[in-house]
């Protein structure tokens, strides 16, 4: 149904997530088509994705292949249970999955959501060190202004104070974010100071002793603004983790699939975790679905050390489900005959060129980039942190653009099918956002 302003409907039910209600209902921002890299307003307007909806379009809007494949795979068989049953697609596509994967991470397990495979994953580092004799590990290790979900391992991992001080918390400490303006600021790519912020780690093995169990780390943290690891940073983090038989897990819910022009940020790294958290790109946002990869040797370990017929006892009714398996297969494919996992290795260059031209606007105090993400600061209004940002964001979307504001930092992700043509006029709608600021 296509909705106008005369036409809108009620507002008042749907209490939205992650959102400024009264101030969205007031003046709301809906959309209700979407093709290519562009939505279409109630009105009629054409926005550019500048976000890729939510990190997780990446191979663009309204491709008919995907829609295909879900009515297909609903029409022969629309549910079946995923415990004690099974039904072929999605071993299918975990086959498939396996095999993008950086080496050994070949073991999938499907979940709804980033934040349920953030959960799943921890629950597995639990269970494999309690399966090699190890269960007094049960403390994790997040990082400062990380994002891991609403679960609440994600929470308690999490490094974002408006997410950790309502709710309680598991057992965990965090490491120092690696955001360092004062010496890395304007960037371009892996910022080159900042490797001894891993080091962090020590320290905490030092308090802790051998109680840590994980770490988990966004390898670029996104929701945090855009912020690339220093170079040498993740393999550093790696090599302490090896040391003390700490278990590496790389939240990839949005580097994953394509995003630094390689399928994984484990790749682009040369990094290779122990688990890996994925959502998002898995389905191109079409249906909701995630996955954790996880080393065979973790699992294997999992399922012989186990005395009970049923090894692991997490898991989610819908998990696997059969039109979220048809749609990621249907994307794989996308991805795989457009050359999506790395096509972003050719735009990097001209992304970084477009978004570093945005240095010297009124408020610009720092810009990050790598792949396909760009992170923008902006000075805060004095005594308003955030309504700049803000405002910058709604200003955006009236100019022709969706854009992300976190707090007073602008965060760009179009798309991974985007043109040269449209990058360029992303960055002139935001540049024309900046200069109108007050």
């Amino acid at each position: 149904m296509a909705y106008d302003r005369d036409n809108r409907p009620d507002l008042s039910n749907y209490w939205m997530p992650f959102t400024a209600n009264r101030q969205f209902k007031a003046d709301p921002r809906l959309v209700v088509a979407a093709q290519g890299v562009h939505y279409r307003t109630e009105d009629g307007r054409e926005i550019l994705d500048g976000q890729s909806g939510l990190w997780c379009v990446n191979a663009g809007h309204g491709r008919p292949e995907i829609a295909a494949a879900v009515n297909n795979q609903l029409l022969s068989l629309d549910y079946a249970p995923s415990f004690q049953m099974g039904h072929p697609i999605a071993f299918d596509f975990a086959q498939a999955l396996a095999g993008i994967a950086p080496e050994g991470l070949d073991r999938i397990f499907f979940t709804n959501s980033g934040s349920e495979s953030v959960d799943t994953a921890l629950k597995i580092a639990f269970a494999y060190h309690r399966a090699r004799g190890q269960g007094h590990r049960t403390r994790i290790v997040g990082r400062e202004r990380g994002y891991h979900g609403v679960g609440f391992g994600g929470i308690s991992a999490g490094g974002l104070v408006a997410n950790r001080k309502v709710f309680p918390l598991l057992a965990a400490d965090h490491i120092r974010h690696t955001h360092d303006p004062a010496r890395n600021a304007f960037a371009r790519g892996l910022p080159p100071h900042g490797v001894e912020r891993a080091d962090d780690l020590e320290q905490l093995v030092a308090l802790h002793g051998d109680t840590l169990a994980a770490v988990i780390v966004e390898p670029v943290a996104g929701s945090a603004g855009v912020l690339p690891p220093p170079v040498g940073y993740l393999q550093r983090l790696r090599e302490i983790c090896d040391r003390h038989g700490i278990l590496l897990i790389f939240d990839e819910v949005i580097t994953g699939f394509g995003r630094l022009g390689a399928p994984f940020a484990g790749h682009y790294f040369g990094v290779t975790p122990d688990l890996m958290t994925t959502a998002k790109g898995i389905t191109n946002g079409v249906l909701p679905m995630g996955a954790v990869f996880v080393r065979r040797d973790l699992h294997d370990t999992i399922l012989g050390a186990a005395e009970a017929p049923m090894e692991f006892f997490p898991g989610y009714p819908y998990a696997g489900h059969r039109g979220a398996c048809a749609a990621g297969l249907a994307v794989l494919d996308i991805y795989r005959r457009e050359g999506l996992l790395t096509r972003v290795a050719d735009l990097a260059d001209l992304w970084a060129d477009a978004v570093h031209g945005l240095r010297g606007g009124p408020f610009v105090t720092d810009i990050r980039n790598i792949g396909l993400m760009a992170g923008i600061d902006l000075a805060p209004r004095e005594g308003a942190p955030g309504a700049r940002g803000y405002a910058a964001m709604v200003a955006a979307f009236e100019a022709g653009a969706m854009i992300r504001a976190t707090g007073d930092t602008l965060a760009l992700a179009p798309p991974l099918v985007v043109q040269p043509a449209e990058i360029e006029r992303l960055v002139e709608i935001v540049r024309g956002v900046i200069s109108a600021l007050d």
